[in-house]
């Protein structure tokens, strides 16, 4: 109702006019919350997609024109580091169009919550969404200075007793996930004792530079860290595996141009800084 300019009570009266029209409850309502009724969810998805449809249509006759809304989920620090300095341009490529930017690393009903595309790394899970490959990651491990100087600079993953580690828990599988290191060719893991664990890439990143144990990310992540000395690449003889980063959008008849411009966009610009880094 506040987002509609409309009163409580107006809202109300039009969502039960609705609900004796279609002869179903759309809301469930308690003295404290209301939420939707498996039909209410149904009915307000199909609404969804009729919108966008209209919207696409009727932009597809305009002279290539993009416009309209554009959600977009991606971590804080690529969002802050590659997508902000380079957003002014593709802002003014396209004045009709207007971005939303959630920061996350979790998993995104892009569907349920409205969400037109996210940027994602590593291996993904199964799903129906497309996936767009931007380009590989090179990972590293990294430690501060002062935690090498507690715990000594290993140099062989065989030296690793006694070292900590910063554990991350992963979004998908719920679990810290192990350090990987390539020995011979073949991925070796191994999990440390952590005093913390993690599910936020910024925050991993705070851990690390106060000493609180190794970790591994892509070496994009780091790299101002490295150049200024607050971080060192340990093991750099025995990396991680390569990061995968995609974009992942909901399959569609016709493909948005909100969408489409904005992924091509991210080719562009993330592409040549991914195989460089």
């Amino acid at each position: 109702a506040a987002d509609l300019g409309l009163p409580r009570s107006s809202a109300t009266a039009a969502i039960k006019q609705l609900e004796e029209r279609l002869g179903v409850q759309l809301l469930r309502r308690t003295t404290r919350h209301v939420t939707t009724t498996l039909d209410g969810e149904a009915y307000y998805q199909r609404c969804i997609g009729i919108l966008a449809d209209i919207e696409d249509a009727e932009g597809g006759f305009g002279a290539h024109e993009v416009r309209g809304r554009l959600s977009v989920d991606v971590n804080g620090h690529m969002a802050r580091t590659f997508l902000l300095p380079e957003l002014p341009a593709l802002l003014a490529r396209y004045p009709g169009l207007t971005v939303h930017i959630g920061e996350g690393d979790r998993l995104v009903d892009l569907v349920r919550e409205g969400v037109d595309c996210v940027i994602r790394a590593g291996t993904l899970p199964d799903s129906d969404m497309i996936v767009r490959r931007l380009g590989i990651a090179r990972e590293i491990t990294v430690a501060s200075p002062a935690y090498l100087e507690r715990h000594g600079v290993p140099r062989t993953p065989d030296d690793l007793a006694g070292h900590m580690m910063i554990g991350f828990v992963s979004s998908r599988t719920r679990q810290v996930m192990p350090l990987e290191f390539t020995v011979d060719g073949m991925v070796r893991e191994i999990v440390l004792p952590s005093r913390v664990t993690v599910a936020n890439s910024d925050t991993s990143a705070a851990l690390v530079r106060l000493g609180f144990g190794l970790f591994q990310a892509p070496r994009l992540r780091y790299a101002d860290d490295l150049e200024a000395g607050r971080l060192v690449e340990v093991l750099p003889d025995f990396p991680p595996t390569p990061t995968p980063i995609s974009v992942l959008y909901p399959p569609s008849r016709q493909l948005s141009p909100r969408v489409r411009v904005f992924v091509d966009w991210l080719v562009e610009i993330l592409g040549p800084k991914l195989d460089a880094g």
